[in-house]
C-alpha cells in the first residue's frame, strides 16, 4: 500500500511526502500547485494522510479527482482522545502536536464555511500553525504519533479498523455532499400546496394551519395559539385535562375535541418550518438536495448534519425525492440491525442462532418467548437495549435474561458501568464521553447514541469515582447501555459505506443518502440489480470485518423505485 502525506500551506501551495507503514518518512518532500494536482499526479497512492477531509475533498471533487482512501488526522484524533479519556479536547494539528510535546494546548480554530453545504471560494487557506511549525512536518509527526497510540490500545487491530472506517466515512460524506440527493422542486411545491394550501402573501401562516388553529380555538371556546406549548397546556388544564407536555403520544391519550386538529397542526407545522418553501430555497439547487453530513457528529459515532434536516425527511415530503429519467433509487434498510449487533458483540449463542437467519428477528424471538406475538418481542428486545425497566418492560426483560443471558448481561454491565461513572467502549473502541459532557446523556434513546460494554470483552474503559443511584446515575446508565449497541451498529454502518463505495467504483451509480441503517444509491435502471447485490454483499462484509467469526447475518431489505415515497 502506498501512503503519502499531503499538507497545504498558507500561500495555497501543497507539499506531499511518501510514508512508511509506521508513518515515518520514506522519501523527500515534493511540491504541487494545489490539492487536485497533488492527488491527480500520483494515481498510485492508495491512502492519503491529510488534516481534514471535509476541507480538502470538496476541492478534489470539484476538479474531478477522487481519492481512493485517506487517513483523516483530525477525525482520528477525536476518536483517540475519547479513548484516552479526553473526549471533546481540541483535535487540530496544533493541539495534537502540543500534547505530544507536553506544551499548552491551543483551541481549535472555528470550522469554516459551516453555514452551507458548499465550499467558499474565499475561505480555503489552511489555518496557520502557531510557532512557525512546518505544516507537512507537523502532519507527518502527528500521524506517526497516532499510529503509535493505536498500537498501545488494548485492541490495536480493532482501533485501526475503527480509524480506517472513520476516515472512509469522511470520504463518503464529502462525496454525498457533492453529489446530492435527487430532488424535484416542482413536486415539493405541489406537495406543499396540497398539504398547506397555496403560498400565502406577505409571510402569513399557510391557509391550512390557520384553519386548524381556528378549529383548535373553537374546541377550547377561546383563542389558543397552537404553536405555543405552554398556552396549549394551560388551555387543557382549564378544560380539566392535566398534561405534562404537548408531545403527540401524550395528546393521543386525551379525549377532547381539540386533540385531532392539534395533532394535525403539529404535523403540518413541522413540515412548514422544517421543509417548507424557505427550506427548499436554501437547500435544493440544480435538482439536488446537498446535505452537509457530519461523520461522527454524535457521541456514538452516528452521523449528524449541519442544517438541512437530511436525517429527518418527513414521509409526506419524500415524494419529491425522484430518480433522474432512466435511473432508479435503490433504497436499502438494514433489518433489525440493533438486536443483530447485540448478538454479535455479546457472543450470546442463543441470540446469535436467532440472528443467523435472514428472516424477521422479532418474529423468531416471539416464537420462542411470546407465543408468536411479534410486537411484544420487539418491545422486549428494544426495551433491553434502551433500558425500559418498569411495568411490562421489566417482565419481558426477565424472560429475555433467561433465554439470552449473555446478551442481556452485556447491556446490563454497560448500564452498571455508566451508573458508576465509568467510561465504556464500543466493540471497536470508540469511547463514551464522561458524564455531563456535551452529547452525553442527551445522545441516548432512539437518537444519536452508541454502544459499549461494561467489562471484559465488552470493553470497559477508564473508571472514575462510583456514581450514586439517583436519577442522574440511572440516566447515565441508560445512555451507556444504549451506547453498547448503537455505537457498534454505527461502526458496522461505516464499514458498509466503505465496502459499498469500493464496489460502486467504475459504475455510474452514486451514493446519495445515508441515515443510521438506511442507504440510498441512485443508479441507471440497468445497474439496479447489481447495486442491490452490492449493498447486501457490503452488509455481510461489514459484519465479518467488525465482528469476526460470527453466525449473525446482517441482511438488507432493498426496494428499487423511482420515488423515495414508494420504498416503504
Amino acid at each position: 500500500m502506498s501512503r503519502w502525506a499531503l499538507a497545504e500551506y498558507p500561500d495555497g501551495t501543497v507539499r506531499v511526502r511518501p510514508l512508511r507503514p509506521d508513518g515515518t518518512p520514506a522519501g523527500e518532500p515534493e511540491s504541487a500547485p494545489d490539492v487536485a494536482a497533488a492527488v491527480r499526479e500520483r494515481p498510485g497512492v492508495t491512502r492519503w494522510v491529510w488534516r481534514s477531509t471535509a476541507e480538502l475533498a470538496p476541492r478534489l471533487l470539484e476538479a474531478g479527482v477522487r481519492a481512493e482512501r485517506c487517513h483523516d488526522v483530525e477525525a482520528a484524533e477525536a476518536v483517540l482522545l475519547g479513548y484516552e479519556g479526553a473526549f471533546g479536547a481540541p483535535r487540530g494539528l496544533a493541539a495534537a502536536r502540543a500534547r505530544a510535546h507536553r506544551q499548552p494546548v491551543p483551541e481549535d480554530p472555528p470550522p469554516r464555511s459551516a453555514d452551507s453545504g458548499q465550499p467558499s471560494l474565499f475561505d480555503v487557506a489552511p489555518p496557520v500553525l502557531p510557532g512557525g511549525f512546518d505544516p507537512l512536518g507537523t502532519l507527518v509527526e502527528v500521524h506517526a504519533g497516532q499510529l503509535a497510540r493505536v498500537a498501545a490500545t488494548d485492541r490495536p487491530g480493532r482501533m485501526a479498523l475503527l480509524l480506517a472506517a472513520e476516515s472512509a466515512g469522511t470520504l463518503v460524506a464529502a462525496e454525498m455532499n457533492h453529489t446530492g440527493l435527487p430532488w424535484r422542486a416542482d413536486v415539493h411545491l405541489a406537495l406543499l400546496d396540497e398539504l398547506l394550501g397555496p403560498r400565502p402573501a406577505g409571510g402569513l401562516e399557510p391557509r391550512r394551519l390557520t384553519e386548524l388553529a381556528g378549529e383548535i380555538s373553537a374546541a377550547f371556546g377561546r383563542r389558543v395559539r397552537p404553536d405555543l406549548p405552554a398556552e396549549v397546556v394551560a388551555a387543557f388544564r382549564q378544560a380539566g385535562v392535566a398534561l405534562r407536555s404537548t408531545r403527540s403520544w401524550e395528546l393521543r391519550e386525551v379525549d377532547h375535541p381539540a386533540v385531532a386538529p392539534l395533532l394535525e397542526y403539529k404535523r403540518l407545522y413541522r413540515v412548514h418550518t422544517a421543509h417548507g418553501r424557505s427550506w427548499l430555497r436554501s437547500w435544493v439547487r440544480d435538482g439536488r438536495f446537498r446535505a452537509q453530513y457530519v461523520p461522527g457528529g454524535a457521541a456514538s459515532g452516528r452521523w449528524t448534519t449541519n442544517g438541512g434536516g437530511a436525517l429527518q425527511i418527513p414521509r409526506v415530503i419524500r415524494g419529491a425525492v425522484r430518480a433522474d429519467p432512466g435511473w432508479r433509487l435503490v433504497v436499502a434498510d438494514a433489518d433489525q440491525l440493533e438486536p443483530r449487533v447485540l448478538a454479535a458483540i455479546s457472543r450470546d449463542r442463543a441470540l446469535a442462532a436467532v440472528a443467523a437467519d435472514e428472516g424477521d428477528l422479532y418474529t423468531a424471538v416471539s416464537r420462542r418467548l411470546f407465543d408468536g406475538d411479534r410486537e411484544q418481542a420487539k418491545l422486549a428486545v428494544l426495551g433491553a437495549v434502551y433500558g425500559q425497566t418498569s411495568g411490562d418492560g421489566l417482565r419481558h426483560l426477565a424472560g429475555l435474561r433467561r433465554r439470552f443471558p449473555d446478551a442481556v448481561a452485556y447491556v446490563d454491565e454497560a448500564a452498571l458501568a455508566g451508573e458508576r461513572g465509568r467510561l465504556v467502549r464500543t466493540h471497536l473502541g470508540r469511547t463514551s464521553p464522561p458524564a455531563g459532557a456535551t452529547g452525553d446523556d442527551r445522545d441516548g434513546g432512539s437518537g444519536d447514541s452508541g454502544g459499549s460494554g461494561g467489562s471484559g470483552d465488552s470493553g470497559a474503559g477508564t473508571t472514575g469515582d462510583p456514581g450514586g443511584r439517583g436519577s442522574a446515575a440511572r440516566a447515565r446508565g441508560r445512555f451507556t447501555r444504549n451506547f453498547v449497541v448503537q455505537g457498534s451498529a454505527a461502526e458496522w454502518a461505516l464499514l458498509v459505506l466503505a465496502a459499498l463505495r469500493r464496489s460502486l467504483t467504475g459504475r455510474r451509480a452514486e451514493l446519495v443518502f445515508f441515515q443510521h441503517d438506511e442507504v440510498i444509491v441512485h443508479c441507471p435502471a440497468e445497474e439496479a440489480a447489481e447495486v442491490v447485490a452490492a449493498v447486501r454483499s457490503a452488509g455481510e462484509t461489514a459484519g465479518r470485518l467488525a465482528f469476526g467469526d460470527t453466525p449473525v447475518r446482517f441482511p438488507f431489505s432493498c426496494a428499487v423505485v423511482e420515488c423515495y415515497a414508494d420504498a416503504k
